[in-house]
């Protein structure tokens, strides 16, 4: 199956059936519009596409998509545009559909602890509105203010709060979903437990947009923690700092969020947001941001306290304890604008690395021994209590040469590694465009042919989201 290409078939004609469909007023085609959904925030990358497309129903989407069907246009489905893999970006040029329109929580449902909305809604968004209810909807990736439910749902993303509540793949119960071929789905069922024929659910979940395009998500939810505590743990050496992870768990802890922050991380993203919530010592090499949530205050204290001195037992230095709601903000906002500070500091490319949480520590050795082989400076950080560990690359000094030669040596050989650990090349960013080449070293050609041939199910002319993941 070969992939769709922007010359195929792409004329005056289809545009004006786009107008027909959703309205001329909804079909972009000027410079501004098309810079702006030529890239992500994925390194710097940008592939410009021959038109946007906003429409609001699953209906429209659905004529839209037998149309580029019927003369193989490729398509590319687009949410807020926070991904790092290059998934929604328009690589083959033709029609981006943006979902942004489809932006209504259809219903909070509280007897039965769901909700239904559209793709478009913004994360927070959701999640404040559930939250007024006394109800709960965990995954939090970093960029939940400007991220959507749908590119969540394609993402399968997770965030800090995976660590005890799971990722968006443990919510999902249900998707209305447009094919490539423009049939209208439901995946599953509105219940908890559903052992009836293949979980095309949970297999759309993750799938990166290239399966079909979700028009609605049923979500469960869970009742809102009354409390929360949190707390800043420094270390002077960032492998003890990955030691104290595992520890934790084996003492029968399960915070509801830990999270890794070498020095560079932290440095760097104070100075980005002018910040001096936090003194670093110059003898500090890595911080663990903990916090436990829950509905009994004085547990919650005692599992604190169980945890501080657990860390103690690995050269840590002294522990600050977030007195409020409002030191809690300031010391999440620095954890979740890490991503926005590294970018802003240098060009640099992210790899989303997973292994088995007892391995961090010879995942972050490892990384740290190939840069030096290869001559480039990482700053780590992410979700260690599930052993997720974000690489950032930062280009630095590299030559031109290095940084789109050689360089990718160096990451091949941190995900062997992580292979070997057990873990694999992304945790929640996706493999997209920007990972795809890494993929053999994870999969062998039995399991990437299955894959392949789920592709061609779904999609026969590959019109949808072609050459994301592997080259169908």
């Amino acid at each position: 199956m070969s992939l769709v290409t922007e010359q195929t078939a792409f004329s005056i004609e289809h545009l004006e059936s786009f107008k027909s469909i959703i309205g001329e007023r909804y079909v972009f085609t000027d410079e501004e519009a098309l810079n702006y959904f030529a890239h992500d925030e994925t390194e710097d990358l940008h592939f410009v596409p021959s038109v946007v497309l906003k429409p609001r129903t699953a209906e429209e989407i659905s004529e839209i998509l037998k149309l580029c069907n019927e003369h193989q246009i490729a398509v590319t489905p687009r949410g807020g545009g926070t991904g790092l893999s290059g998934g929604a970006l328009p690589h083959l040029g033709g029609v981006v559909i943006s979902t942004e329109r489809l932006n209504e929580i259809i219903t909070i449902d509280e007897r039965n602890l769901q909700v239904i909305t559209e793709p478009g809604v913004i994360t927070e968004v959701l999640q404040d509105a559930v939250k007024v209810k006394g109800l709960f909807y965990p995954p939090d990736p970093s960029s939940r203010g400007t991220c959507f439910i749908g590119g969540n749902v394609a993402e399968n993303s997770g965030g800090p709060k995976a660590v005890k509540y799971g990722v968006v793949k443990d919510y999902v119960l249900n998707l209305e979903m447009v094919l490539p071929t423009g049939e209208i789905i439901w995946t599953g069922a509105n219940v908890l437990k559903n052992a009836t024929g293949y979980n095309l659910t949970q297999l759309v979940v993750g799938s990166e947009g290239t399966l079909g395009i979700v028009t609605k998500v049923v979500l469960k939810l869970i009742p809102l923690p009354k409390y929360d505590l949190l707390m800043l743990v420094p270390f002077r050496s960032a492998e003890k700092a990955c030691a104290a992870v595992s520890a934790i768990f084996m003492a029968g802890y399960t915070p509801s969020a830990l999270e890794f922050m070498e020095r560079d991380a932290l440095e760097w993203v104070s100075r980005f947001m002018d910040s001096t919530t936090v003194v670093i010592e110059d003898d500090i090499k890595a911080h663990l941001l903990i916090e436990t949530d829950g509905n009994n205050m004085d547990v919650l204290m005692q599992e604190m306290e169980g945890m501080a001195a657990i860390v103690s037992e690995f050269d840590c230095g002294e522990i600050l304890f977030a007195d409020d709601a409002q030191q809690k903000a300031e010391l999440w906002k620095l954890r979740r604008r890490v991503g926005e500070a590294v970018k802003s500091h240098s060009i640099y490319k992210e790899e989303d690395t997973v292994v088995p949480r007892a391995e961090l520590p010879v995942l972050l050795n490892g990384v740290k021994d190939i840069g030096r082989k290869y001559g480039f400076h990482s700053v780590c950080y992410g979700h260690a209590g599930d052993g997720n560990l974000h690489v950032n690359i930062i280009r630095g000094e590299l030559s031109e040469e290095e940084w789109n030669g050689s360089l990718k040596d160096g990451i091949r050989e941190i995900f062997q590694l992580v292979k070997t650990l057990g873990g694999t090349i992304s945790g929640e960013h996706g493999i997209g465009l920007v990972q795809k080449e890494y993929l053999p070293i994870i999969f062998d050609e039995n399991q990437m042919r299955l894959m392949r041939a789920i592709k061609r199910v779904f999609d026969p002319n590959n019109i949808l989201n072609a050459g994301k993941i592997f080259d169908a």
